[in-house]
């Protein structure tokens, strides 16, 4: 397959005209300065985009967690409420207009942050990965390459016993949630990774169990109460307790890592460990905005995911990682706009890296962009990480497959249709 880009954002910058030559889900060439031949892209094309952080089932609490101010607990409440009704079959129904929601918003690979495994109050599924393999299916439907961050959690809280809702989340060891994932056979747009909900949810002296051959990640120091949580505990931070028990490596991505100190960025940057922040979620939630430029200096990789969902929108996502740093920092400039897009499109942070990337031998996965509708028109083309929304999003590509052409999705019908369905019927449930 061949495609013709108006414009394409490659390793050394923009370039016009440009040709990218595709076979077996791998771009095969990549011509700037070409002739058109094959099929035209409008815009400017861009490496897909890459959601590192994703709880699929929150999408249903969007626009329903506002009464009475909509505190932390009250989300929280809500988010439980949804957990508790959640069965194989009504998760691979709403995922898969989430994962379609993603690609029309530009992303070509997700990580889903999975730990709703269990039927109520614990009890396995005949199929003890049956959750997973639905959200494997929904993701198949919608043609979006997934890993299952197949998640361990334990515990309710340090030292306290899960709840009813939480009961679903554990297998009661992390030896036993080793022995599950085992059973989960990747292919080719699925792979498997590892996730620790939290030093809250996962007893420290089971840390170092919690294991992939691709990445792990967990929820760091989201809350200022964790840190506080785990030093009363421990007499350690959460970075320093995942340090103490060799978990931070170079396939450890940190979600959040919001409330850090000076020797938990030094950690992290020394231990080459990724940070996956979450903007529209941490406002959302208002746990407040992370040291992304400290991290970014002091050798941390930096990725984006959509977390909650209350947003959809890969540009969204990347852009917050410059507006916030601006905001915490009363500066700007904080990012480059190739540093934005390398944070948006690094698809290693889920354990794919070949993707992310507009050049020979690598995953043909990419996005093009409209450069003529009203927030895109008069912009210079970098601009689009400032400028432009996933309603941009014109054409989608992923391993090589049309997913999204002329702004519709090619998989799912009426994507929209799908989500408000399943999810009144959830609420009415």
């Amino acid at each position: 397959m061949t495609y013709w880009c108006e414009q394409a954002w490659l390793p050394g910058g923009i370039a016009r005209g440009v040709r990218i030559d595709v076979a077996n889900g791998r771009i095969t060439g990549v011509v700037p300065g070409s002739t058109r031949a094959g099929a035209v892209l409008s815009g400017l094309t861009l490496p897909g985009f890459a959601n590192g952080h994703s709880h699929a089932f929150h999408r249903a609490l969007r626009g329903r967690t506002h009464h009475e101010r909509g505190t932390f607990w009250t989300w929280r409440a809500r988010m439980y409420a949804l957990a508790s009704r959640l069965d194989p079959d009504a998760y691979y129904r709403l995922a898969r207009g989430v994962y379609a929601e993603m690609v029309l918003g530009g992303y070509t690979s997700v990580g889903e942050f999975h730990y709703l495994h269990h039927a109520p109050g614990g009890k396995p599924y005949a199929d003890p990965n049956a959750m997973g393999v639905a959200l494997r299916q929904a993701a198949a439907d919608a043609g979006i390459r997934l890993t299952l961050l197949d998640t361990c959690y334990l515990a309710g809280g340090i030292g306290v016993e899960p709840d009813e809702v939480q009961r679903r989340f554990s297998d009661g060891s992390a030896s036993a949630w080793a022995a599950r994932v085992a059973a989960l056979k990747e292919d080719e747009l699925f792979r498997v990774g590892a996730a620790i909900h939290s030093v809250r949810a996962v007893p420290a002296d089971q840390l170092s169990l919690v294991d992939s051959a691709r990445v792990v990640h967990v929820h760091l120091s989201e809350q200022r109460a964790e840190n506080e949580q785990c030093l009363a505990a421990y007499g350690r931070t959460p970075t320093e307790l995942l340090d103490d028990h060799g978990v931070l490596t170079g396939r450890l991505v940190a979600v959040h890592a919001t409330h850090l100190t000076a020797s938990d960025i030094h950690r992290l940057g020394a231990a080459r460990a990724g940070a996956c922040f979450c903007p529209t979620t941490e406002r959302d939630l208002g746990d407040g905005i992370g040291p992304a430029r400290a991290l970014r200096d002091a050798g941390v990789r930096l990725s984006v995911g959509s977390d909650s969902n209350a947003v959809v929108d890969a540009f969204e996502e990347t852009r917050a990682l410059e507006l916030d740093d601006r905001l915490a920092s009363e500066e700007r400039g904080r990012f480059t706009a190739e540093e934005l897009l390398a944070a948006g499109t690094d698809h290693a942070t889920v354990g794919w890296p070949e993707a992310g990337r507009l050049e020979a031998g690598a995953g043909a996965d990419f996005v093009t962009v409209a450069l003529d509708s009203v927030r895109t028109a008069g912009i210079e083309p970098s601009g689009v990480v400032f400028a432009a929304s996933g309603a941009d999003v014109r054409h989608v590509v992923v391993a090589g497959r049309d997913v999204v052409r002329d702004g519709a999705h090619q998989l799912i019908e009426r994507p929209e249709t799908v989500l408000a369905k399943e999810i009144e019927a959830l609420w009415l449930s």
